[in-house]
């Protein structure tokens, strides 16, 4: 459980989560551009969400995707939705939202593209 928290604890990985959260499915391209950091950084904070399991991955095309792993328990989704809630409205988190919603050719992934 501590683990659980530890990621939590970490804003960078806090900003990526409120945009897989919102947006659902995420890619990392996605995810540079909203947070305005490296690559490699943002790697490095999905491979830590993902090993604690609060993420999963698929590839569609060239793309993997991220989303929130839809087996958390209850009480790990209640955790992550209020956190998430709190900070959805407040900077960074805004700025994120605007930079991502500004952003040009994101990639147009659907349910059906996944299944190709």
């Amino acid at each position: 459980m501590n683990d659980f928290f530890k990621v939590l604890s970490d804003e960078t990985r806090l900003r990526c989560l409120v945009l897989i959260l919102e947006n659902k499915e995420v890619c990392v391209c996605e995810l540079i551009h909203a947070l305005a950091l490296p690559q490699s950084k943002i790697s490095r904070h999905l491979s830590i969400i993902k090993l604690n399991g609060l993420i999963t991955q698929r590839r569609s095309g060239q793309w993997v995707l991220y989303s929130i792993n839809p087996r958390l328990s209850n009480f790990k989704n209640k955790i992550i939705a209020t956190v998430l809630d709190e900070l959805k409205n407040n900077s960074p988190y805004t700025e994120d939202k605007i930079r991502l919603s500004n952003m040009q050719d994101r990639p147009a992934i659907t349910k059906e593209s996944a299944n190709v």
